[in-house]
């Protein structure tokens, strides 16, 4: 019973970023339980890798290459699993990221930074958020069935120094969350579930300069934020993989317009 609870089997999810470090371990850890995954990225060869390492493993998979600031890109990706797989039942939203320029030196503020790069790296999180599910999320509200997971942080929760446009992007998002649970489940019935995952921190190509030295030490930023997490370590990819699975299937059917940390405490301590 707790297996079948559990399960994902012949479920369909798509991950938008599954291509990438962290929800590249959430898409592997959902074909491991039996779900097939479509792996939405921009990067036709990590895309193509991450397929073949999931095929590798047992699992079923198939490469969707667009943008998702590309509504029409997105469609024809929706379009061809559907054509394959003749459903959706899992939405990630794991596109995103700080993007180069977005974060404020520690030398500079924010009334000289560029109002640009606050609003590219706003419109990578929010808004490929937003069109990913306005596309993959209508078949589920369909067919009055599906879970759609966005991905958070902690920086939309608290004050994170130097990245305003990604923790307001990330705040907004959270909103996005509550008001679609709320959303579907009115017009579509309680069979459509929407949530979020606030992973803590956890060390990815994207910040590895941030947190990290040349040496592999950890930089005066890393160590201010373990001085933060009570469990005084960075999370690991497969982490978040619990939190996913249990999302997208049955042990969480009465869940929705929630927002999960995953973060050794990050969320819950003042720090004193």
């Amino acid at each position: 019973m707790m297996d079948a609870l559990f399960s994902l089997k012949d479920n369909v999810a798509v991950i938008t970023g599954g291509s990438g470090f962290l929800c590249g371990a959430i898409a592997k850890g959902m074909a491991e339980r039996g779900a097939k995954v479509a792996i939405l990225g921009r990067t036709p060869t990590k895309v193509q890798a991450m397929v073949e390492a999931i095929e590798a493993s047992g699992g079923e998979a198939f490469p969707l290459v667009a943008d998702v600031l590309d509504a029409g890109a997105l469609q024809v990706a929706c379009d061809a699993v559907l054509a394959k797989w003749g459903r959706i039942d899992i939405l990630v939203n794991g596109a995103g990221g700080n993007t180069p320029g977005a974060a404020i030196p520690p030398d500079d503020n924010f009334f000289n930074h560029p109002f640009q790069n606050l609003k590219n790296v706003f419109t990578l999180n929010f808004d490929g958020t937003v069109l990913p599910t306005m596309v993959f999320g209508k078949p589920m509200a369909e067919a009055k069935s599906g879970s759609i997971i966005n991905i958070s942080s902690m920086t939309a929760q608290q004050a994170v120094t130097r990245v305003p446009g990604y923790s307001t992007a990330k705040a907004a998002v959270d909103c996005f969350t509550r008001w679609l649970a709320v959303e579907v489940a009115l017009k579509f019935g309680d069979g459509v579930r929407v949530n979020a995952i606030a992973p803590g921190f956890f060390i990815t190509e994207q910040n590895r300069r941030l947190l990290t030295n040349e040496d592999g030490s950890f930089t005066e930023r890393a160590n201010d934020v373990l001085r933060k997490t009570p469990t005084r370590r960075f999370g690991e990819p497969d982490e978040l993989i619990g939190t996913a699975v249990w999302l997208s299937s049955a042990a969480s059917k009465f869940v929705t317009g929630t927002v999960i940390p995953v973060d050794g405490g990050f969320s819950a301590w003042s720090g004193v």
